[in-house]
C-alpha cells in the first residue's frame, strides 16, 4: 500500500515490539506510512527487531523508535504513549507452565492491560486495539457444534489458568473503558492459533506445533481440534480495527476458516513439503496415551481437557464489518513451515 501523507503525522505505539503479531503489525504500519514506537522489555533487542523487520521487507529507519517498558511496572508507560494517536496493545505475559497458583498468571495479565489503558487514556490516545485471544471465548462451555462467535465468553470457573488470565484481562479492559475510559475507544482482536511466516527466532508458542511435527519431536497427533490464522491477516485485522469507525467497542475473532484436527495439519505438511516432512508422523495418538503423559508433563496436562472437543469459531463479523479477507488455513500452515525451513530454524 502507498504511503499516505495523512498517516505520516500519526504515531502508533505497539507494545511488546519483539513479538510475532507485533512484528507483522509494525511491518504493515510502516508500509502504510505511520510512525511507530515500540516497547521492549530490554533495549538490547533493538538491533534484532530491526533485522526481523528487514526480513519482512521493511527498512524502518527513523520512522521507528523504541521505549523500554515492562507490563509489570509503571515505569516509562507515560513516555511510551506520549503523542500517540493509536495503541496496539499486543504484549502479554508469557504462559507459565510451572506456576504454583493461577494468580501468578491472572494478576500480571490484568494489571498489565490496565497499566497500558490508564497511560493511553491520560495521554489522549484515540483508540486502543487489544490483542486478546480465542482463549477468552471458547473454554468451559458444554460441547457444541455451532461455531463460537464474539458473543461467547470463556467460563472462567471451568478454564485452564492461562485462558482464564486472557479472559479476565480482556473483561477488565472493557470494564475500564466503560467506567474510566473518558471517551477513549477500544477494539479487541481474538486470534485462534497464529501461524504464518516467522521472521527470526522469536515467534509465538503456536509455531512450536509445526516445528515439533517437522523435527519428529511429536510421536503423533493428539485428538485436538484447533483454528489457525495467518499472522499477516491478524496484523491486517489490527490495523482495520484501529481506524474503522465501526470497530469501536467491538471484539473480532480472527480465524482463517473452520477448525481442523491436528492430524490434518500433519497430513497437510506431508502432502506439500516433500522430503522436508519426512519426520512428520501423521497418526492419531490414543487419548489414554496423552492422559498418562500428562502425569509428568505440565504442557501435556494442559491439553487433556481439549481432547476430542470441537473448537470451531467464525470470523464472519470481521469479514462483514471490516472487509477483512484472511488467507486459508492450509496457506497459513504451509507459510509457517516454509519460513522455518528457509531460516534454518529447525
Amino acid at each position: 500500500m502507498m504511503n499516505t501523507n495523512s498517516n505520516n503525522e500519526k504515531l502508533v505505539l505497539v507494545t511488546g515490539g519483539s513479538g510475532f503479531i507485533a512484528m507483522h503489525s509494525m511491518i504493515q504500519l510502516l508500509a502504510q506510512g505511520y510512525r511507530v514506537r515500540a516497547t521492549l522489555r530490554s533495549l538490547d533487542r533493538e538491533a534484532e527487531v530491526r533485522a526481523m523487520l528487514r526480513e519482512g521487507g521493511v527498512e524502518a529507519g527513523d520512522r521507528l523508535s523504541f521505549v523500554q517498558a515492562d507490563l509489570s511496572s509503571d515505569d516509562h508507560w507515560n513516555e511510551a504513549v506520549k503523542g500517540c494517536t493509536y495503541v496496539l496493545h499486543v504484549a502479554s505475559p508469557t504462559p507459565k507452565l510451572d506456576f504454583k497458583h493461577e494468580d501468578e498468571m491472572i494478576i500480571p495479565a490484568r494489571e498489565g492491560v490496565l497499566r497500558v489503558l490508564r497511560a493511553a487514556r491520560d495521554a489522549g490516545v484515540k483508540r486502543v486495539v487489544l490483542t486478546s485471544a480465542i482463549g477468552a471465548v471458547v473454554y468451559g462451555h458444554p460441547k457444541q457444534t455451532a461455531p463460537y462467535d464474539e458473543t461467547d465468553w470463556t467460563d472462567t470457573t471451568h478454564a485452564p489458568a492461562y485462558q482464564k488470565s486472557k479472559t479476565m484481562a480482556e473483561q477488565a479492559a472493557w470494564e475500564f473503558i466503560a467506567q474510566e475510559g473518558h471517551g477513549m475507544e477500544m477494539a479487541a482482536v481474538n486470534p485462534v492459533a497464529v501461524m504464518g511466516p516467522v521472521l527470526g527466532a522469536d515467534y509465538s508458542h503456536s509455531i512450536y506445533l509445526i516445528k515439533n511435527l517437522l523435527t519428529g519431536k511429536m510421536a503423533g497427533c493428539p485428538k485436538i481440534n484447533a483454528g489457525f490464522v495467518d499472522v499477516r491477516d491478524v496484523a491486517d485485522l489490527h490495523l482495520r480495527a484501529m481506524v474503522d469507525p465501526a470497530a469501536a467497542g467491538e471484539r473480532f475473532i480472527a480465524t482463517g476458516g473452520e477448525s481442523i484436527w491436528l492430524v490434518e495439519v500433519a497430513k497437510l505438511l506431508k502432502e506439500n513439503l516433500g522430503s522436508a516432512a519426512d519426520k512428520v508422523k501423521a497418526r492419531q495418538l490414543p487419548n489414554t496415551l496423552l492422559r498418562i503423559a500428562a502425569l509428568k508433563d505440565p504442557m501435556v496436562k494442559s491439553m487433556v481437557p481439549l481432547l476430542g472437543i470441537p473448537m470451531n469459531t467464525t470470523s464472519a463479523k470481521a469479514i462483514r464489518m471490516l472487509g477483512w479477507s484472511p488467507r486459508s488455513i492450509p496457506e497459513a500452515i504451509l507459510a509457517t513451515a516454509e519460513s522455518l525451513i528457509r531460516l534454518n530454524l529447525l
